[in-house]
């Protein structure tokens, strides 16, 4: 949904009416879905609220559609939003269905993007042995995050510990397996 929104962002030059009309329409179908989070429902609830709510809506962008984009042209910004739309309209429709599917893909895009970006880094890394390391850095970091660790902390500890730590208790240094020393500068 959110790609089709900024469709109609960039009609807004073109068409600004229905460029507005259709920008609407989606402002309130996230608003209902920020009420969901707000009010932290499940599955169950969030369909109720969507068929409640959001259906009467999509249903109005869908016949929104199928009366006005027959007036609009096909090369035109606002034709290509319009367009846009009603290629994907029903699979958009398809979240109205079921409470666990979110509006768009922004949660997950977001998450991603530190992975795209990094892979056009790496490319400039030094060599292959570089790129190794850095992977291996971010997965620590990963984990930190994942665990919940403070990775300033967590490395601080660890580098502390490695010199005289057994060999074959590596893993107890592992982020998911790691516990700072409770004062670690008692040496008795």
């Amino acid at each position: 949904m959110a790609h089709v929104r900024r469709y109609f962002e960039k009609a807004l030059d073109n068409d600004e009416s229905r460029a507005k009309h259709a920008l609407l329409l989606f402002q309130q179908l996230y608003a209902i879905e920020r009420e969901a989070r707000d009010n932290e429902l499940d599955a169950l609830q969030r369909y109720e609220l969507r068929q409640e709510k959001s259906r009467p809506i999509m249903d109005l962008l869908g016949q929104w559609i199928v009366d006005e984009y027959p007036k609009v042209l096909p090369k035109s910004s606002i034709g290509k939003a319009m367009h846009y739309l009603a290629e994907r309209y029903n699979k958009l429709y398809v979240y109205l269905n079921d409470g666990r599917l979110e509006l768009d893909n922004n949660l997950v895009e977001n998450n991603i993007r530190p992975i795209a970006i990094g892979r056009k880094n790496y490319l400039f890394a030094g060599s292959h042995e570089a790129t190794q390391r850095a992977a291996i850095m971010y997965s620590i970091l990963g984990s930190c995050k994942l665990h919940q660790i403070n990775p300033y902390e967590y490395l601080q500890d660890i580098f502390e510990r490695l010199p005289e730590h057994p060999i074959n208790k590596i893993n107890e240094l592992l982020p998911q397996n790691w516990k700072t020393r409770t004062n670690k500068y008692s040496y008795f």
